[in-house]
């Protein structure tokens, strides 16, 4: 995939050490593109930037953080403010959640999987989209299938991506005369460090996981495009039409009953 725009610009990439990020990271670098690099595990961020930067010969910068501390966004910001560094392309990608019943679930925890997922992707947002819209660059905020439903055992997460979805088709709304594109990218379970950091790697193994090169080229691909809605696979569009058709409570009952289902079976 290369040539979608004829000048060097840059590409800021939260959560790119693993995963999803990882693999847009890739993308971004074999397009030519310069790339920032956030997340809180640096020698992975670095190991990636030295190979990116041998790879294709382009610039990349690395910035640890914790995306779910409140000063983290502005942080960024003023980081690359100084760096006298403007960046065309923001992909918020680093995210998290909680598994579990949240009345018996770590309040921190939930709490900073929601700062994470929702008030330091909306502050990036707000910090780079001025200079966005002044370069008509574009922004990628990765949700997941779970923003178009219920999600008991857990309820933040799900919500959180729900208003990620929708924070983002009404953003792309406002600056669509701009030039500026914003596109809600929503995948399925996806072979990624999320299980992990979430508590459901038994849970999340046992669904038919997409790999998250794939997953990574149809988001790129839909951004690029100027797509405001991206799902991949088949799937996952065909469940996401589902839930717009079944009653509400039916379709929170068939969430549960299914982390609950492969929970007992240890899959």
């Amino acid at each position: 995939m290369t040539g979608y725009f004829r000048d060097h610009r840059t590409a800021l990439i939260t959560g790119a050490s693993t995963g999803i990020g990882f693999e847009l990271a890739q993308l971004f670098a074999q397009d030519h593109f310069d790339v920032v690099l956030v997340a809180r595990d640096q020698p992975k961020l670095t190991q990636l930037a030295e190979d990116l930067v041998r790879r294709y010969g382009i610039s990349a910068k690395v910035i640890e953080k914790d995306l779910s501390e409140p000063s983290s966004a502005v942080e960024i910001y003023e980081e690359l403010q100084r760096a006298g560094l403007s960046i065309d392309i923001l992909v918020n990608n680093a995210g998290t959640g909680v598994y579990g019943s949240f009345a018996e679930s770590n309040l921190g925890e939930q709490l900073g999987a929601l700062r994470l997922n929702i008030m330091t992707l909306t502050s990036l947002t707000h910090l780079f989209l001025p200079g966005i819209k002044s370069r008509k660059g574009k922004i990628l905020n990765v949700a997941s299938t779970a923003a178009f439903q219920p999600g008991p055992l857990m309820g933040c997460y799900f919500a959180s991506k729900a208003y990620v979805l929708l924070f983002s088709e009404a953003i792309a709304n406002e600056v669509k005369s701009s030039g500026v594109t914003v596109t809600a990218f929503c995948p399925g379970p996806t072979q990624t460090g999320f299980q992990a950091r979430s508590g459901t790697q038994n849970i999340r193994e046992s669904a038919n996981m997409m790999d998250a090169k794939a997953v990574a080229k149809i988001g790129y691909r839909g951004l690029m495009e100027g797509k405001t809605v991206v799902v991949p696979g088949l799937t996952n569009k065909i469940l996401v039409c589902l839930v717009r058709f079944f009653p509400r409570d039916l379709v929170t009952r068939a969430a549960r009953f299914f982390e609950e289902r492969v929970s007992e079976k240890g899959l």
